[in-house]
């Protein structure tokens, strides 16, 4: 009976059922019912293993319910519930298909005991989330598409690679904690890092998520990322240069974010960082890193959802999120302004804000694990998050100077959504035990003491300072009309330019080899012809007693060397 309660059966079969519903607000409304009924087996099961079956003699795990993957399927729950009532008002059946299959095989993944289950949700998340790009229909989010479904169609074969040679060696399939001592654990933790966004893995994410509709976004920037980090707390909490790699993640997004002029980019940039920090508690690996990279997953996908819906909802009214185009938006649209300002606040970690209850764990795991120099690198990280997210965003869309729009508020149901995850963000930060009640391990930690609220003001306070005479002095970067040059020039420039460059080259080898071959049988040819065509000497007609002369001869050749033989 268990079997049939697997939260992301539920997902599916709802994502079967949707297009022969009305498209309408019924459809909308047991959209909405699909979340709620999937998190009920969540609530109401123990923590254990369900669902499991044989296959080709080994045991497959299908539903492994404890304390690490309920935060996370819980908090994916919440976000599909949160997205479906932002795109209230779409009708699109593609995007309602493609958001139910996607959440479902996010949850299914995070659910997963072993590691084909987990290849099976993996592609999943792949397949469906692509159409939330295609959704746009436009030739640049077909493209775009086509390039993200290839990264991540690309991560699934590796850790089907992974598995299989990691059960070569080990005999095992189970997905748990993974040791790096073999190669299919390499590979898998390769997959993981490429849905991660690991640095020069990561352009992928930038390239995509902006690409993709105003609601799918929302549901983009909720699953995928996130469920690398979960897959990455299970396999590999501990492993020590995850924490570089992590501190890498949290410093080079920040320069890109400043300068980027598409908000929604400016998000995704900001995006990459705040995974840094996961991942650098996930490889300093102690229960308070731990319990801090499941806290801020958590937060992450509420305040950088709302993040995405208030930017959404200026796309959504004005056409457009560049910087460069708005501002003074907060005359017609103020409660989109308020909200965005909450995940403004909450992204920057303000105390009595979620991000400041579950970022602070992090850092205080590193410090009191000795990584002090990770621990600078982290608050600086901090620092650069309030100047491109906790200012920029909301200054530019809503502030910046007066762009003459006059837009009208965003709908009832992006406003309710927008209104909820307030809430929550501002609930998890004002009343933390909510969130650290539910964490892997038994939290014994406070994060209002004053030496975390001080230090963090104090941050937030030079930060804001810094900010504003960059402003008042001209020197931080306008919003200007271009395009940054990421990591993916190389393979979107530079590669095929190199590519192009090697083609051409050949091509004219190759043109110059066939010139000197025909050259050469031309040359064979006239030879040929010179020695035996119709006006050689050998083609002439002689005289009956020149070839008497050469017969005798020949005769006279052929009996010396029989005579020679002879003697």
């Amino acid at each position: 009976m268990n079997d049939l309660l697997h939260p992301a059966l539920i997902y599916l079969l709802g994502a079967v059922l949707i297009p022969f519903l009305p498209n309408g607000k019924v459809r909308a409304t047991i959209l909405l019912l699909v979340p709620i009924a999937a998190a009920l087996p969540l609530l109401l099961l123990p923590y254990g293993t369900y669902g499991e079956v044989a296959l080709l003699g080994e045991t497959l795990t299908l539903f492994r319910l404890d304390r690490l993957s309920f935060v996370f399927t819980l908090i994916f729950s919440l976000a599909a519930f949160l997205s479906l009532i932002y795109a209230w008002h779409v009708r699109d059946t593609m995007q309602q298909v493609a958001a139910l299959a996607y959440a479902g095989s996010a949850i299914g993944a995070a659910l997963a005991g072993d590691l084909i289950t987990l290849f099976i949700w993996w592609e999943g998340t792949a397949i469906a989330s692509v159409f939330l790009i295609w959704a746009r229909r436009t030739p640049g989010a077909y493209h775009t598409g086509m390039r993200y479904l290839i990264v991540q169609i690309a991560s699934g074969v590796i850790l089907l690679g992974g598995a299989a040679i990691h059960y070569r060696e080990t005999g095992s399939l189970a997905f748990d904690a993974l040791s790096l001592d073999r190669i299919g654990a390499w590979l898998i933790l390769l997959s993981f890092g490429i849905k991660c966004a690991f640095p020069l893995l990561h352009n992928w994410l930038q390239d995509s998520y902006p690409a993709a509709t105003v609601t799918g976004t929302v549901i983009l920037s909720a699953f995928t990322t996130k469920l690398a980090i979960y897959a990455l707390a299970r396999g590999y909490a501990g492993t020590e240069f995850l924490i570089y790699i992590g501190a890498t993640m949290t410093l080079f997004p920040i320069f890109y974010a400043v300068i980027e002029n598409d908000l929604r980019r400016v998000l995704a940039y900001s995006l990459n960082n705040q995974l840094g920090f996961m991942v650098v508690g996930i490889g300093i690996g102690s229960e308070l890193a731990i319990n801090g990279t499941a806290a801020h997953a958590f937060s992450h996908i509420l305040y950088k959802a709302l993040l995405f819906m208030s930017v959404g909802a200026v796309l959504f009214r004005t056409g457009t999120a560049k910087g460069s185009e708005l501002g003074g938006l907060y005359k017609t649209m103020p409660l989109t302004m308020v909200f965005c300002t909450v995940g403004a606040a909450s992204i920057s970690a303000f105390p009595l804000f979620s991000g400041f209850i579950s970022k602070s764990m992090i850092l205080s795991a590193a410090g009191h694990d000795g990584y002090y120099i990770t621990w600078l690198i982290l608050l600086f990280a901090s620092a650069g998050v309030f100047h491109h997210s906790g200012i920029k965003i909301p200054y530019f869309a809503f502030f910046a100077h007066d762009s003459g729009k006059r837009p009208a508020e965003a709908p009832w149901n992006m406003l309710l959504a927008m209104g909820l995850t307030s809430a929550l963000c501002i609930g998890i930060g004002v009343y933390p035990n909510a969130l650290y009640n539910i964490l892997p391990f038994p939290v014994d930690y406070n994060p209002y003491t004053s030496s975390h609220v001080i230090t963090q003001l104090q941050l937030l306070w030079f930060s804001a300072l810094a900010f504003g005479t960059l402003m008042r002095t001209g020197i931080y970067p306008p919003e200007l009309r271009s395009t940054n040059l990421d990591s993916d020039w190389m393979t979107r420039r530079f590669a095929p330019a190199i590519i192009g460059f090697v083609t051409r080259v050949f091509a004219v080898l190759w043109e110059e080899a066939l010139r000197g071959a025909n050259a050469a049988l031309n040359a064979s040819l006239t030879a040929l012809h010179a020695l035996y065509g119709p006006t050689s000497r050998i083609a002439r007609i002689q005289a009956t007693g020149h070839m008497v002369l050469w017969l005798a001869l020949l005769l006279t050749a052929a009996l010396f060397i029989s005579l020679l033989d002879i003697s």
